[in-house]
């Protein structure tokens, strides 16, 4: 297999000794249902690597989403570790294996950005912050994911902000660009609140703007940004497996993101179910690498 090439030709291992450090990794497989192949959103991250080429060679060059450099002048204290080693069908040891990776880029003071795999991904992820919470949880989506188990699975990619739900280091979550119809019953919903989740539908930011889902992130918290790309208007991001017109803007999205720095401080994202396959000439490849540079930037630039 031919080295891939990292997001924005990023070195591939943390070399500077800065308080701003950041590891990207891809995710290929989680936990997937008896009935779906998760093959496609297995060419996730590195679609992304790919897309971020036509940045790499500009990121000293000025950002107007940013406002300066992505590095703000700054070292590159941020690294692409390349994918975590995943199998199709190994559910259990994905999801060990996601979290034990995820933990290693904790514990070298760096902030992880996951990208690639489905909806499940989230769960693992999560879990690695047991021992640096309570931390707060920004989702972008188009459904909720409040499933307690589909097909005898309850790790798989309907379930992730009701397992999330259940981790003791979780303070609370805001769930951003709910709109149409999915997974969810009534029942769903009834737990979600129940809980205590804030939900904000994509038509509320639409009318009321960001600030209608950074209001409910207290001042000071810890975020972790879990992105599903069908928050997304299929617009912008039509390579997802659920395309739900009405959904949030590119905009829309990397102000949540500077927002969120603004309230507390980001301490990890991740961003899955981008599927290449069902992709338009690229279009949501690119538009995942923007708001991942973003990310970067809104990190780099937080205290």
């Amino acid at each position: 297999m031919a080295p891939f090439k990292t997001f924005l030709n990023l070195p591939n291992q943390l070399q500077a000794q800065d308080h701003r450090r950041i590891a990207v990794l891809g995710v290929e497989h989680c936990s997937a249902y008896p009935d779906q192949s998760s093959s496609g959103h297995a060419l996730a991250a590195d679609a992304i690597r790919a897309a971020s080429q036509e940045d790499a060679a500009l990121v000293e060059h000025w950002d107007f989403d940013l406002g300066g450099p992505l590095f703000d002048d700054g070292p590159i204290a941020c690294a692409d570790w390349g994918n975590v080693e995943t199998v199709i069908g190994d559910s259990i040891g994905n999801r060990a294996r996601i979290e034990q990776k995820t933990r290693e880029v904790l514990a070298q003071s760096a902030v992880p950005i996951l990208i690639g795999g489905n909806d499940s991904v989230p769960i693992p992820f999560l879990a690695a912050f047991a021992d640096r919470g309570p931390i707060w949880i920004l989702q972008i989506d188009a459904h909720i994911d409040w499933r307690d188990e589909l097909q005898g699975e309850r790790y798989g990619f309907s379930s992730p902000m009701r397992r999330a739900s259940e981790m003791p280091h979780v303070a609370g979550i805001v769930q951003v660009g709910m709109r149409s119809v999915g997974s969810a019953t009534k029942a769903e919903l009834d737990a979600a609140i129940s809980y205590g989740s804030k939900i904000v539908t994509a038509r509320e930011i639409h009318s009321q703007g960001v600030e209608a889902a950074l209001r409910h992130l207290p001042d000071g918290a810890r975020i972790v940004i879990t992105l599903d790309c069908d928050g997304l208007d299929p617009s912008i991001m039509p390579g997802v497996a659920a395309r739900t017109p009405g959904g949030l803007s590119y905009t829309q999205t990397i102000d949540l993101i500077a927002g969120a720095t603004a309230r507390g401080r980001i301490v990890g994202m991740d961003l899955v179910e981008l599927l290449p396959p069902a992709d338009l000439d690229g279009l949501s490849a690119l538009t995942a690498s923007r708001i991942l540079v973003n990310m970067i930037g809104a990190i780099v630039r937080q205290c």
